[in-house]
């Protein structure tokens, strides 16, 4: 029998929380209805003014030091690289592309389109990056002419709300509406954030799968991405210090807070040792098999991962585990598994320094490793190569169920855009049907307008019946 009071309580919340949300959402349209009237130009200055919120120095410091002290998640140092190269870099990608009036003409096929906003977004954004991340959506946001109101991890409300008012402050610079950008009260809670859910025009849900599902569920269009797990191979031909040195990059940045960070390595078998001599100098220590029980005893409690020890500077880890002897001075951990066990912990996802490494006889062992680890988790994501040899990485592209396949690239920095490569800089990693997601591809701009059709008619473009079937009919006939 249920608790009338308890019940009362509730309802009484649940009603003052529709109210608060509703009242954000409408504050969102009238800023967005004001800002219908922007051109492409004045879209891009007020996205470089937001952008500018994040990168300029003395702001990317602050919140980079509020986000680790926020959360208890990352470093300081790599927090500010992140929230300023992701900045500048979706910035770049956003200022060289039409969002407003006609985007695109294709004369030969009668075909015009225009771009317009998807309405009022809702951003669910992760602790990992309380910063970095609710800046991309909005830029991304503001870029289409929409507005957007950020739910954030209850752990990182405080630093993400410090940059929603860092935005808001860069909005009235230029004089454009503040409502633009607005972010849930504390206290954050579920039902707040499936009430926003409910409300808003299009939900862009980062962090945990819980809340991708949610978003799923909510009954509005939503774009989710998948987690991360990311294997990476080094095979017989890669030149194994430059492998090193990018693997140890990647892994140890921002303590290996990133989706895109390596997990599992698969190193094939003439190489291994030499290899694992390359990490060591790059940085990584070894565990031996009583240091890996403890990591497996610490790293994990109840089927969990241990709030006191992912996302830890190194010597912070090395020194609550209580690793050996020169653990403490190391960059990254690596943990050998003699084969591969789908039951295993080190299988998985760490969200910390700790990379388990698997020694493959072959490549075809390695890639059935890479595929087994993606079982794990991680389907759909990506996974990368260090190779000499480009039908191995091709070979990748072609057999694994990823959306991204990663070349001699340090993992983390490549995968959610680089400036050595032409992926969209983001911090929101689609991956497709195979990770329960809408969209096969970094979350950009595209996904935040859209597209009208003008459309003429054309020569005719219609081919004969032989066209289409003839070689149908040569094979089986008309019957």
């Amino acid at each position: 029998m249920s608790n009338p009071n308890l019940d009362a309580s509730t309802n009484h919340s649940t009603e003052g929380e529709s109210k608060l949300v509703d009242a954000l959402v409408e504050r969102s349209r009238k800023a967005m209805l004001e800002f219908s009237t922007a051109d492409q130009a004045r879209v891009d200055e007020v996205v470089t003014a937001v952008a500018w919120s994040l990168y300029k120095p003395e702001n990317a410091r602050r919140l980079a030091e509020l986000s680790v002290k926020d959360t208890g998640i990352g470093n300081v140092p790599d927090k500010i690289t992140k929230n300023q190269r992701k900045t500048f870099g979706a910035l770049r990608d956003l200022m060289r592309v039409k969002t407003r009036g006609v985007i695109e003409r294709d004369s030969a096929r009668g075909i015009v389109k225009y771009g317009k906003p998807v309405g009022v977004v809702g951003a669910i954004t992760p602790s990992t990056n309380p910063a970095a991340t609710p800046v991309n959506k909005t830029m991304m946001a503001l870029k289409g002419g929409n507005a957007i109101v950020i739910a954030p991890s209850p752990a990182g409300w405080t630093s993400t709300n410090a940059t929603v008012e860092t935005m808001r402050q860069a909005l009235t610079r230029v004089g454009a509406p503040v409502d633009l950008i607005q972010i849930l009260p504390q206290p954050v809670s579920r039902s707040m954030t499936r009430l926003l859910m409910e409300k808003v025009d299009l939900i862009v849900a980062t962090g945990s799968q819980n809340n991708v599902r949610s978003a799923y569920r909510s009954g509005t269009p939503a774009i989710g991405v998948g987690a991360g797990n990311v294997p990476v191979i080094i095979d017989s031909t890669a030149v194994l210090d430059d492998a090193a040195e990018k693997i140890c990059a990647s892994k140890s940045f921002d303590n290996a807070t990133s989706c895109s960070s390596e997990n599992s390595l698969i190193i094939l078998d003439d190489v291994y040792d030499s290899a694992i001599e390359a990490l060591k100098r790059a940085g990584g220590y070894l565990t031996n098999d009583e240091e890996k029980k403890k990591i497996k005893d610490q790293l994990w409690v109840g089927g969990k991962l241990n709030r006191n020890l992912i996302a830890t500077d190194a010597d912070v880890f090395a020194s609550r585990v209580g690793l050996g002897e020169g653990a403490e001075d190391a960059r990254f951990f690596m943990v050998k598994e003699q084969s591969f066990d789908p039951h295993s912990p080190f299988a998985d996802e760490k969200l910390s320094l700790v990379l388990t490494v698997y020694r493959a006889q072959d490549f075809d062992q390695a890639v059935s490793l890479v595929t087994g680890i993606l079982n794990v988790q991680g389907r759909g994501h990506s996974c990368g190569i260090h190779t000499n040899d480009i039908d191995h990485a091709r070979r990748l592209a072609e057999e694994i169920d990823v959306v991204r396949v990663l070349v001699n690239q340090a993992h983390t920095f490549g995968n959610g855009g680089s400036f050595d490569n032409a992926l969209n800089f983001t911090l929101s990693m689609g991956c497709g049907t195979w990770g329960g997601n809408s969209i096969a591809e970094n979350l950009n701009y595209r996904h935040f307008i859209n597209t009208t059709h003008l459309v003429t008619t054309i020569a005719e473009d219609k081919p004969s019946e032989q066209d289409l079937f003839g070689a149908y009919f040569e094979k089986y006939g008309r019957d």
